[in-house]
C-alpha cells in the first residue's frame, strides 16, 4: 500500500506514544517523537518505508504551524511586557547562540556547527510551557506574561534563523545571497501589506456569504498554503510564506474563527513532522553517546537558565519573577525541531549534531514540569535569607489605590457595574480577567 500503510503506521504509533505521554502527564510531542523513533528505520520491527514522502507531508505541518502563529500573533499581547519581549529577547537569542558557540568549540566541533547548535538551543517551548503553567494555576502572574512575551518574539525568531543559518555553510556567495533573500523578503512584506491586508479580508468575506463551514476551512487552508507556495516560487521559504498569510488574516473579521477551523489540520500534519523528527532518531548513537549527552543538557539548562534570570533582572523585574522565568525558559523549544530539519535538509549540520540537538530537547523538554516546580520552594528559601525585597506589582499606578471598588472581570456585567459607579463618581478599577494578559484600568472621578 506504499504511503497509505505508512500513515497508518505513524498514526498509530502517535495514538500510542500520545496516550503514554498523557499518562506521564508530559507533552504529546515527546510522545510523537517516541512513537517516531519506534517505527523508525534505526528500531526494526513495523518500520516506515516511504521516510522521504513522510518528510514531505511534513513540510506542510510546518507551514500549516507557522499559519497558525501568524494568526495568533498580536502586538497588543507584548504591551504590558513589551521591552523585555521587544529588547530583551534579541539579546537573549545572541547571547545564546554565543554560549551554544562556547559549547560547540568546547566539545571541538566546526564553526559551523556550533553556530547552528547555538541557533537551536537559542529557542525555548511555547507548548510545553503553556502546558507547565497551566498545570500549576499560575497563568496570568506577571512571571508569565514576562514567558510569554518573550516566547512570542521568540517564535517569531525561527523565520529569519531559517534564512540565515543555512547561508554560513556556503561562505563565498552567503552573503550576496543574504542580502538577495532579505530584499525578496522585504519585497514580499510590502506586497503582502499593501496588497494581501485588502485582497484576503475582501476574499474572506465573499466565502463567508455563502455560509459553508467547509468552504471557510478550504479557503483558509489555500490562503495559508497557496501564499506559502508563491514565496517557494519567489525564491523564499515556504514556512515564511505561510506566517505571513496568518499574520495579514489575524487582523481581519474572521481570524478567530479561521485558528479555531484549521488547529485540527494543523495538528494531525504537525503530528507527521514530529513523528518524521523521531525516526532520525538514532539510539544506537544516543547510547554510545549517553556521557556527552548528560553534560550538553547540563550545560544548556545552566547557561539558559542563567542567561533569563540576569536578563529578567536587568530589565527591572524582582522578587520571584528571575527565578520563575529562568527555571521556566531553560529549556529548548519545538521551533528547534524545525530549524533542526533546515540544517538536514540543506546539508548544513550532520546528522550526529542533530540527533544529539533533538535529544537534548527532549530531555529538556521532560525535565521542565520538574524544574519549574522548584520555583515557589526556592524562592522561599531565598525569602528566608533577604528579607529586604519590595514587593513589585503590574499595571497599578505609583500613588496605589485608595477606596477604590476592585471589579473582577470587565464584561458586560463589569462594564455595567463600571458605569453604575462612575456615574455616582466612586473610584473603582477593573481587572479584566479575560484578557491574556489581564489588565487592570483605573478609573478616579
Amino acid at each position: 500500500m506504499g504511503i497509505t500503510a505508512d500513515i497508518a503506521i505513524i498514526i498509530v504509533a502517535a495514538l500510542i506514544g500520545g496516550v503514554i505521554a498523557q499518562h506521564l502527564r508530559q507533552p504529546l510531542i515527546l510522545g510523537y517523537i517516541l512513537a517516531g523513533i519506534l517505527v523508525g528505520p534505526y528500531t526494526g520491527g513495523i518500520t516506515v518505508t516511504e521516510i522521504h514522502n513522510i518528510e514531505l507531508l511534513a513540510e506542510i505541518g510546518v507551514a500549516l504551524l507557522l499559519f497558525t502563529l501568524g494568526l495568533e500573533f498580536s502586538l497588543k499581547e507584548l504591551k504590558p511586557v513589551r521591552h523585555i519581549a521587544l529588547i530583551g529577547t534579541p539579546v537573549q537569542i545572541l547571547l545564546t547562540m554565543a554560549y551554544g558557540f562556547g559549547i560547540g568549540q568546547l566539545f571541538g566541533w566546526g564553526w559551523v556547527d556550533a553556530v547552528w547548535f547555538g541557533g537551536m538551543i537559542a529557542l525555548s517551548s511555547t507548548m510545553v510551557i503553556l502546558k507547565t503553567l497551566m498545570s500549576q494555576g499560575r497563568l496570568g502572574t506577571l512571571s508569565s506574561r514576562v514567558m510569554m512575551g518573550m516566547l512570542i518574539v521568540q517564535d517569531l525568531a525561527v523565520v529569519p534563523l531559517m534564512i540565515i543559518l543555512p547561508q554560513l555553510n556556503k561562505p563565498d556567495t552567503g552573503l550576496s545571497v543574504l542580502a538577495m533573500a532579505a530584499l525578496k523578503a522585504s519585497l514580499f512584506l510590502v506586497l503582502m501589506v499593501f496588497g494581501g491586508t485588502r485582497i484576503l479580508p475582501r476574499l474572506m468575506v465573499y466565502i463567508v456569504r455563502w455560509n459553508s463551514r467547509e468552504l471557510f476551512l478550504l479557503a483558509i487552508t489555500a490562503i495559508g498554503l497557496g501564499i506559502g507556495y508563491g514565496t517557494y516560487l519567489f525564491g523564499l521559504s515556504f514556512a515564511l510564506g505561510s506566517f505571513v498569510a496568518g499574520m495579514v488574516l489575524s487582523e481581519s473579521d474572521y481570524s478567530h474563527q479561521a485558528l479555531s477551523d484549521i488547529i485540527p489540520l494543523r495538528d494531525i500534519f504537525g503530528l507527521l513532522f514530529f513523528v518524521s523528527v523521531g525516526m532520525l532518531l538514532d539510539p544506537a548513537f544516543l547510547w554510545a553517546n549517553f556521557g556527552t549527552i548528560l553534560w550538553v543538557v547540563f550545560l544548556v539548562a545552566i547557561g539558559k537558565g542563567l542567561i533569563f534570570s540576569i536578563l529578567s533582572r536587568l530589565f527591572g523585574y524582582v522578587n520571584i519573577i528571575p527565578l520563575a522565568v529562568g527555571l521556566g525558559l531553560f529549556q529548548i523549544g519545538e521551533f528547534s525541531f524545525v530549524l533542526a530539519r533546515v540544517g538536514l535538509s540543506t546539508h548544513s549540520i550532520s546528522h550526529d549534531l542533530y540527533s544529539l540537538t533533538l535529544t537534548t530537547a527532549v530531555v529538556t523538554m521532560a525535565l521542565t514540569p520538574l524544574i519549574s516546580g522548584l520555583t515557589a520552594p526556592l524562592y522561599a528559601l531565598h525569602k528566608r535569607r533577604f528579607k529586604h525585597e519590595r514587593l513589585q506589582t503590574s499595571n497599578l499606578p505609583e500613588t496605589g489605590l485608595h477606596q477604590h471598588v476592585i471589579i473582577a472581570g470587565g464584561g458586560r456585567v463589569g462594564q455595567h457595574v463600571a458605569q453604575v459607579l462612575q456615574h455616582f463618581n466612586s473610584p473603582y478599577a477593573v481587572d479584566n480577567l479575560t484578557k491574556s494578559p489581564r489588565w487592570l484600568r483605573i478609573c478616579n472621578p
